[in-house]
């Protein structure tokens, strides 16, 4: 079986057989990038500028320390007159270095003019150090900055009597210690952030494995129902309400659809099969039997050559309504809407239907409770209502009734025919707009027509926008209601 021709609507499935001409890029590899992108990058970042932050609060505590530090030994030595009192100046370094080797830092002592009268590492006395920091100082204004050499400088005027400026304090410092400390939570936060990395990893391809494998094993049995195999269905072992399930659910409801679609067609090739066969069967049958014959009187030529040529109208009807069938369905016959007297409609097909009752001693009722105007194709329309009228007479038995009602509100009109014919059983009720099926089998053709009347109405009520509603018991007869919008939504 050929599934391209056979699932009518299964177009999905018919694209999944064809070939795939773009590269194949897996759902799994699409959630990890993405997880990279949107989770990784602005975590990395994020922990980056938390580090800065670190490393520039130990900075300003450095700064603050060291001038605090410059302050104390600025107002030490203002205190003993650094500057002008000799006897106080050895003890007074002493001080200065023995913080220094404490603190772990450069301490120089500079003049007012900028030159260097004490370093506790020797090497500038005596020179002038002329760096920001130091001039900033001598105007009064205590300074730590941090230096791009990866150190931090500060200085602290040495304010003497009658307020004068009699030099500077300056303290030079590593900022290695600082470096190292925030290098070293640096190192662990990088760790961490790589043993999170690798964790949330490994739990995003566990759950995009979980998220995948149903969709992999969705595309396994769409693809197999595109071969041909319309049985297979989605095993759904997760209870849980979700989309995954939703999407199972509505493949199985897919494929039970297209299973029914082929059923149908099956069913359908078959039944056109017996109604074209029968007749043709029948047509064989008279030829043969004159031509077999011999002195054939004229009467039976004629009574043979009138029973083939019913046989051929016939077949020509079921051909014909075949052929409106596919063009319906095709949407291939145009729809002409226009304003239409539904109860002049209803009265012509009342006029034209009123012979066929009378030879059943059928009375036919005919009420209205309003006057309808609808937008419809009047032609169409008719033909849809005329076969369900028609319908009804054929399955009541004679001395019955058939009740035909239109009516309507403001959005629909209704027109319902009630007969009191053979009825429908439940189980088949829904069955009766498929194409050649018929309720009473024992019947078959006796009743006449092609068994596509119902079908046709049924098309034409759905291109009309329109529902059908069936209620019916049997061996009390069958109701059927029709509804047909007022306007249709151009």
């Amino acid at each position: 079986m050929n599934p391209n021709i056979s699932l009518q609507n299964g177009e999905l499935v018919t694209i999944l057989t064809k070939k795939r001409e773009a590269p194949f890029i897996s759902l799994r590899w699409v959630l990890l990038v993405t997880y990279v992108i949107i989770g990784v990058i602005p975590l990395l970042l994020m922990a980056n500028t938390i580090l800065h932050s670190i490393q520039g609060y130990f900075v300003e505590e450095r700064k603050k320390e060291l001038l605090s530090e410059a302050n104390v030994i600025a107002g030490q030595l203002a205190s003993y007159d650094f500057f002008t009192n000799a006897e106080n100046q050895e003890s007074l370094e002493e001080m200065v270095l023995k913080t220094s080797q404490d603190e772990d830092f450069r301490v120089l002592v500079l003049d007012a003019s900028a030159r260097v009268v004490y370093d506790t590492g020797y090497e500038e006395v005596g020179k002038t150090y002329l760096v920001p920091e130091v001039l900033e100082a001598l105007q009064d204004k205590d300074v730590a900055r941090e230096q791009r050499n990866g150190t931090v400088y500060a200085a602290a005027s040495i304010v003497g009597s009658g307020s004068q400026h009699d030099g500077v304090v300056f303290i030079a410092d590593s900022l290695q210690d600082v470096d190292a400390t925030v290098g070293d939570i640096a190192s662990k936060a990088y760790i961490m952030m790589v043993t999170l990395l690798v964790i949330v990893i490994i739990v995003m391809i566990i759950m995009s494995k979980m998220f995948t494998e149903p969709l992999k094993r969705m595309i396994k049995v769409i693809q197999k129902m595109a071969e041909g195999h319309l049985e297979q269905r989605l095993e759904i072992k997760n209870q849980t309400h979700n989309e995954i399930v939703d999407l199972a659910l509505a493949c199985n409801h897919m494929a039970d659809q297209l299973e029914k679609v082929d059923s149908s067609r099956q069913q359908f090739v078959s039944n056109v099969s017996h109604e074209l066969k029968t007749p043709l069967s029948s047509i064989k049958v008279l030829s043969e039997s004159i031509l077999l014959q011999e002195e054939v009187p004229k009467e039976m030529y004629v009574e043979f050559l009138h029973d083939i040529n019913s046989e051929i109208d016939r077949m020509s009807a079921i051909i014909n309504d075949l052929l409106t069938l596919v063009k319906l369905d095709q949407k291939e016959i145009p729809l002409n809407f226009a304003e239409t007297d539904l109860n002049k409609v209803m009265e012509d097909i009342i006029k034209r239907m009123t012979p066929l009752a009378a030879a059943k001693q059928i009375q036919i009722h005919y009420s209205k409770e309003k006057e309808v105007l609808a937008e419809a194709d009047e032609m169409k329309l008719t033909l849809a209502i005329s076969n369900l009228v028609d319908n009804a007479i054929k399955y009541t038995p004679e001395g019955g009734n058939v009740t035909v009602v239109l009516d309507a509100d403001h959005q629909n009109s209704f027109i319902t025919v009630t007969d009191t014919g053979i009825g429908i059983p439940e189980d088949e009720i829904n069955r009766i707009f498929e194409r050649f099926y018929r309720v009473d089998k024992t019947r078959d053709r006796e009743t006449g027509g092609t068994g596509l009347g119902l079908s046709i109405t049924y098309a034409t009520v759905m291109m009309h926008n329109g529902s059908i509603k069936v209620n019916s018991k049997e061996e009390e007869g069958t109701s059927i209601q029709m509804r047909i919008p007022l306007h249709q939504n151009s």
